[in-house]
């Protein structure tokens, strides 16, 4: 199995807007060869300092093969339409990492 995280930083305050993006976008990962599971995770243990909460996207595939053939259809870019229409909450760029799990 693989898994797929993109961490983000969100602005303080904008968190719910954030989780309405999520809530309301179609992933377009139904039909999808090799998917298994997605979550929007949020972090709880953030310091009251930060500007920016931490949410990560957590999908579980059967391979690494079938993550990188969704990344590379029109499914894929359906449901990235538009992902740059919310700049003004984000702190940077989402990072990514991929995980192949061992036990």
């Amino acid at each position: 199995m693989f898994i797929a995280i993109n961490r983000f930083k969100i602005l303080k305050g904008k968190e719910q807007v954030f989780e309405k993006i999520w809530r309301t976008r179609d992933t377009h990962l139904s039909n999808v060869k090799g998917f298994k599971q997605f979550n929007l995770i949020k972090s709880v243990d953030q310091n009251a300092d930060q500007e920016f909460t931490v949410f990560a996207s957590h999908s579980i595939w059967v391979s690494k093969e079938d993550f990188t053939h969704w990344t590379q259809s029109d499914s894929f870019k359906k449901a990235h339409q538009g992902a740059g229409k919310h700049k003004d909450i984000y702190i940077g760029p989402p990072k990514f990492e991929g995980f192949e799990v061992v036990i």
